[in-house]
């Protein structure tokens, strides 16, 4: 079984699985984490002069009037939100307008796949992935990969940390095993190596 055909079925036991829960029980994925490169827009209700589409800085900042440098990297667009209100607060004498951050385009989100796959390269996808689907988006391992040793490389400030998914059965088509799947998310800036 090939990976794209040991993706699908996986994509589809959980597609079962997900369809037999309520809606109440579904969890959505993680909160998304603002990127340099993203593109916010930000809302000042009631105040068309403060309504903005920024581009975070590679520096992980972007500008905005009356508040100046606001450092957005890492942060969730609530953080943004509470920091750009309370910057707003004695510029008015009342109430500050609701201040609403979203993510236009989450164009920071990016990893990068390497080694033994049939399209290797960087990727934006749009959403979160796990080590599973970034493989699956790389068009899969080739013919002489070795799907036991994929490994993640992921910066933690100055250090470089190594994890170690077991993804190797269901890259190699073996279903009885994906109780053990270990197919942890992909950051922004990881870089998958398929060995």
């Amino acid at each position: 079984m090939t990976c794209i055909a040991a993706a699908a079925l996986f994509a589809c036991s959980w597609s079962a699985v997900s369809a037999q829960q309520s809606p109440s029980t579904l969890q959505a994925g993680p909160a998304y984490r603002i990127n340099p490169g993203d593109e916010l827009e930000v809302m000042v209700w009631g105040d068309e002069r403060l309504q903005r589409t920024v581009r975070v800085l590679p520096d992980g900042s972007f500008a905005f009037p009356l508040a100046g440098q606001i450092v957005a990297a890492g942060q969730l667009p609530a953080d943004l939100e509470r920091y750009i209100t309370a910057a707003l607060r004695p510029q008015y004498r009342g109430e500050v307008p609701q201040v609403t951050v979203s993510v236009k385009n989450p164009s920071g989100y990016q990893f990068s796949v390497i080694g033994k796959v049939k399209s290797p390269g960087t990727f934006t996808p749009g959403r979160y992935v796990n080590a599973l689907e970034a493989i699956g988006i790389a068009g899969g391992p080739t013919e002489f990969a070795d799907v036991s040793s994929v490994t993640i490389l992921r910066k933690n400030g100055q250090q470089m940390q190594f994890l170690r998914p077991k993804l190797g059965a269901a890259l190699k088509g073996d279903v009885s095993h994906l109780s053990g799947l270990n197919a942890p998310l992909i950051q922004s800036g990881d870089t998958l190596v398929m060995p």
